[in-house]
């Protein structure tokens, strides 16, 4: 553990009851659940234009996929509270600073959200169900717990469950999995590398530190840049691949290439002006990426 717990018995009850909340939160990783959800609900109003969706199916949709990768991170902070206490990015998260202590409460947090969400998955569809409790098997059991220590293809041999949300967004409004859905579920797996990748350029010094073998950890810049740039001219040719399967329009391909070009052009750059700050720039460009193509695939079916 990485010191002593940060704020203790400080403060009016309701105070500590706030500032207890906030780290509950906190331990979720809210970024990273907003991203996911939103591949979701994207999914979900694109399966709607096709199937119809009522309100309690879009609210129980929105609970489950919410409670899922809350508490899948929330597990995955659990198992990897060891490291986090050591590296530098992450000594201050809730559990190693000992904001949330002792640590078992983290991992009954987690658990008890993710058991909620195949509750209400199990409500919807048996398609839906399978999505998040692979979610929960590929991110916690095959990333964080069998491969993120043991191999430099962690985030591709267990980055399948970072597509579940969008896939299960689908089927928790059409009950069963179709080409489209499953090419977009594809565009995000396609997508985490760049994402992680560059991220463990900027910090490859911290996960050396605690022996993960991150990418740019075990393999020169150049190799690593080059793995990187591949899979996002493969995330750039899936993107033009949705537009192709006839269900979107001009707006979303235009934003398509466009978005494309762009984070294309930046990891060509990053490929010959290999730099840590260019990767982190890169690292913090992703998201944002992300999230303007499913908006673009949101916006066009109303235009």
């Amino acid at each position: 553990m990485n010191g002593s717990p940060v704020r203790v018995g400080t403060g009016s009850a309701s105070q500590e009851i706030l500032f207890s909340i906030r780290n509950y939160i906190e331990v979720t990783k809210p970024r990273s659940v907003f991203l996911l959800v939103f591949t979701a609900l994207v999914t979900m109003f694109i399966a709607a234009s096709q199937y119809g969706m009522t309100a309690l199916i879009l609210g129980k949709s929105l609970l489950a996929i919410t409670l899922a990768c809350s508490g899948v991170n929330t597990v995955s902070c659990y198992v990897d509270r060891d490291i986090d206490a050591i590296m530098e990015r992450t000594m201050h998260r809730p559990i190693p600073s000992g904001r949330i202590a002792p640590p078992a409460k983290a991992l009954a947090w987690g658990l008890a959200q993710f058991i909620a969400a195949l509750g209400i998955a199990l409500t919807l569809n048996l398609e839906s169900f399978l999505c998040i409790f692979a979610g929960m098997l590929g991110y916690v059991g095959i990333y964080s717990l069998w491969f993120k220590r043991k191999s430099s293809w962690n985030i591709i041999l267990g980055g399948f469950s970072g597509g579940l949300p969008a896939l299960f967004g689908w089927t928790a409004v059409a009950g069963k999995v179709e080409a489209l859905p499953l090419l977009i579920a594809l565009l995000v797996i396609m997508w985490i590398p760049n994402h992680i990748w560059n991220l463990a350029i900027f910090y490859k010094d911290d996960y050396r530190s605690v022996g993960v073998p991150m990418l740019p950890v075990v393999c020169d810049i150049k190799r690593t840049l080059l793995y990187i740039l591949l899979t996002v001219l493969g995330m750039f040719s899936l993107s033009i691949g949705i537009y192709l399967t006839g269900v979107f329009g001009m707006f979303y391909l235009v934003f398509a290439i466009i978005c494309g070009l762009a984070i294309t052009a930046g990891n060509i750059y990053l490929f010959f002006v290999p730099e840590q700050k260019k990767a982190w720039f890169l690292y913090k460009l992703s998201s944002p990426y992300l999230f303007l193509i499913f908006l673009a695939m949101m916006i066009d079916l109303y235009i």
